[in-house]
């Protein structure tokens, strides 16, 4: 099915504002923001058989995984088992036979100097231990552009109706059911309705505007950038056979740059080409225009400030240039929906495992509860914004189980319209099986080291 493009009138002064905006198209499930879990979330909805648009304010698909250049797809496994399954691998798969994806083979996922060696300078590594050296693991590095290129084709081949340029403005609420939202384009205010709409902003920009509960905290901002020319094996020889000199130049780097990742440059698919995860900057406000703007000249001074040193100093860098800087900021965290049920450290760090777990981590579940909003109905979220303690958040919210979360709520979408059933009323039993339907863990099935909510399943 695809939705209706009839152009009609609809008059919001009952709802959410007082104007006047055309109707642009109306859609079983309408997914505001098209980064990972809105790819995931629209996808599956379409491949369910739900008539599905999909709204983005850029000018391509991808979010934080392209426009925001994280090019390491981590978090997806639990010792040796590979838990987060599906669209992300999907698109790992994609990505490889473009040759656009770095992914060690089963055989070298372990821990040694020599696999270091080899593959530690992609990021493929499990970051959680506290050894040296890291155990190599089941991890992609990935090219941007090719993430944008298999997102396409994505949504292409589901049918799914995109618009991008399209900024969403305001949610239209009625009697606390989502009917629909408002985004500002080059043409003026546009509405897209929907019978169930699904917000994966990543600041849940949609349900806390609906009148949903959230919290407001912040974390890391990050702007990336990828440096070219850069002879990485003169790099890595260097470090190898220097690593006091090395440590101490590498130590002025990070300085510079206000903060990074232990490893501040890792290599990509490309050669010559090398991704630098910094700089890591504290007190900016994700969702305050100001904040961000002085995030955004705050982090490029530093950039050149410190690629200045590096050409300098670093042998293997000496004829790097910049390739280019993300067009988005990191943002790791603002708003959190305080849904049905909010995750709380404890449940991450404990493995706690729910009777409703609908989707799953590295070794932590979601319950669909947690992609509940309490206050309106017909409102689904998937993503960082997700329901939980800033505390929790931070250390559950990577791409590829924010994907999972997608997959999850594109499925509840589908069923509720193929039953006819408010989205919060579906099974989530039935969702568990639609999820093994597309090829990903639900996490219905807990690890060994898990640990079962027992509230939860004495009420189930």
């Amino acid at each position: 099915m695809n939705p209706s493009t009839a152009m009609s009138s609809l008059d919001l002064s009952t709802t959410t504002a007082d104007l006047t905006a055309p109707v642009i198209s109306r859609s079983d499930v309408l997914v505001v923001g098209g980064g990972p879990a809105g790819v995931a979330a629209a996808v599956t909805a379409a491949r369910s058989g739900a008539s599905v648009t999909l709204l983005e304010r850029y000018s391509s698909l991808g979010g934080l995984a392209s426009g925001g250049m994280v090019l390491v797809l981590d978090d997806m496994i639990n010792g040796q088992e590979i838990t987060v399954t599906g669209i992300v691998s999907e698109y790992v798969e994609r990505l490889q036979k473009l040759g656009l994806a770095i992914v060690p083979p089963a055989d070298d996922r372990k821990a040694s100097d020599e696999l270091w060696n080899k593959w530690g300078r992609f990021g493929t590594f499990d970051f959680h231990t506290h050894v040296n050296p890291k155990p190599i693991c089941y991890a992609a590095a990935f090219d941007p552009d090719g993430w944008k290129r298999v997102s396409n084709d994505l949504v292409r081949e589901a049918g799914v109706n995109l618009r991008l340029h399209s900024w969403f403005s305001r949610p239209i609420v009625d009697d606390g059911v989502m009917k629909g939202v408002i985004c500002e384009t080059k043409s003026g205010p546009q509405a897209f309705m929907a019978d169930i709409v699904i917000d994966t902003t990543g600041d849940i920009d949609v349900a806390s505007r609906a009148g949903a509960s959230y919290v407001k905290d912040s974390y890391l901002t990050t702007l990336v950038f990828r440096l070219g020319n850069v002879d990485t094996n003169a790099a890595e020889a260097f470090e190898q056979a220097n690593p006091k000199e090395a440590r101490a130049i590498n130590r002025t780097i990070k300085r510079l740059l206000g903060g990074a990742w232990e490893l501040w440059w890792l290599k990509t698919p490309i050669d010559g080409v090398v991704w630098c995860n910094a700089p890591h900057m504290t007190g900016f406000d994700g969702v305050d225009p100001a904040d961000m703007t002085a995030a955004e000249f705050a982090a490029r001074d530093r950039i050149t400030e410190a690629v200045d040193y590096v050409r300098a100093n670093l042998p293997g860098f000496e004829n790097c240039y910049m390739l280019d800087v993300a067009s988005q900021m990191g943002v790791r965290q603002t708003r959190l929906l305080e849904g049905e049920y909010v995750m709380t450290k404890d449940d991450v760090t404990s493995r706690r495992h729910f009777a409703d777990t609908v989707a799953r981590g590295r070794d932590y579940y979601y319950p669909f509860r947690s992609l509940l909003p309490k206050e309106v109905d017909q409102l689904l979220v998937a993503g960082r914004h997700y329901s939980a303690t800033p505390e929790a958040q931070k250390m559950s919210r990577e791409i590829p189980p924010c994907m999972a979360m997608g997959q999850a709520v594109g499925v509840a979408a589908a069923l509720a319209i193929q039953t006819g059933t408010l989205v919060r009323d579906v099974s989530a039993l039935d969702i568990q099986q639609g999820m093994r339907r597309h090829g990903a863990d639900p996490g219905d099935v807990p690890s060994s080291n898990a640990t079962l909510d027992v509230d939860a399943v004495v009420g189930a």
